[in-house]
């Protein structure tokens, strides 16, 4: 499995470019890959991805998932992140990491806001009303975009975070991250792209031969993202990856405390105890897809 998903020539992946597949042929490879899934979900049903020295094999295929990810969303090798239950979580890790470093920051900021447009996911708005932060919503023109003079004009010193979509749920439109990223570089602010819909699935229409304007880890002013293994990425639900420029950014996200008697405490997302099931899942449906196998599906 490790070496068809590393080299993207996984079963499917053999042969000329472009070459087509039978109804049958492609149905035994989505039933093969449904057993894959089940059978990585249920060899690691009773172990905790909590502490990865217990179960390193764990740790190996929640790094090995990031990496994929980032790879595949142009990130270089100091792209970190982590495996979440879902785009809820990773959006509250990120406005809970952006919410922390703020305070590290701009310590004067006593009630800090994160700017959106109104399309934004309403998964900000719970992370805002369980961090205290305040959600600034920017409207949107008639063409449905967000009004980008209103976006900049929405910046305030209070601001510690920019947010966009790639895309949205209500209209599936791409905001336009790369007039947004400059924002965020002349404001010297962070700015979160939320992917979970289409992280797995814009890097394929891309090369699908589609001209997209960029919205990934290619921009400068982006700083994380988050995307949805299982909606695009053919994973089992509850699986999504939450992604950092560097470890700078990351190191926020994590709780730690040594003062337990019991011994240092550390977590790196909402859940104490993280299901393996659903990391080795996630990490093999990436590593049996492959890139060339993926591209060819996304083509069908």
């Amino acid at each position: 499995v490790t070496g068809e998903g590393q080299e993207g020539e996984g079963e499917e992946g053999r042969g000329e470019e472009g070459e087509g597949e039978s109804p049958d042929k492609k149905e035994i490879n989505n039933k093969l890959k449904a057993a894959l899934v089940r059978m990585f979900y249920h060899a690691f049903l009773h172990e905790n991805a909590l502490n990865p020295m217990v179960f390193p094999s764990l740790a190996r295929f929640e790094t090995e998932t990031v990496a994929m990810a980032a790879g595949m969303l142009h990130g270089n090798e100091r792209v970190v992140g982590s495996v979440t239950s879902g785009g809820t979580e990773s959006i509250l890790m990120a406005v809970k990491t952006y919410r922390d470093r703020a305070r590290d920051l701009w310590p004067h900021i006593t009630q800090p806001e994160m700017v959106a447009p109104q399309t934004i996911h309403p998964a900000f708005e719970k992370a805002a009303s369980y961090f205290n932060v305040t959600v600034v919503h920017v409207p949107l023109n008639p063409d449905l975009t967000p009004n980008m003079a209103a976006y900049e004009k929405a910046i305030s010193t209070n601001t510690i975070l920019l947010l966009c979509s790639a895309p949205e749920y209500c209209y599936g439109m791409v905001d336009p991250v790369p007039t947004i990223s400059g924002l965020a570089i002349r404001h010297n602010l962070p700015l979160h792209v939320d992917a979970c819909f289409g992280g797995f699935m814009l890097p394929w229409v891309e090369k699908l031969g589609y001209s997209l304007p960029e919205f990934d880890f290619r921009l400068p002013g982006v700083t994380s993202m988050s995307a949805d293994i299982h909606k695009y990425g053919l994973g089992i639900k509850g699986a999504s990856v939450v992604l950092y420029r560097d470890e700078t950014l990351r190191r926020y996200q994590i709780f730690a405390y040594a003062e337990w008697p019991g011994g240092l405490f550390g977590s790196p997302s909402m859940a104490g105890s993280r299901p393996g099931g659903i990391i080795a899942a996630s990490w093999a449906i990436l590593q049996a897809m492959g890139v060339t196998a993926t591209q060819r599906w996304r083509g069908s």
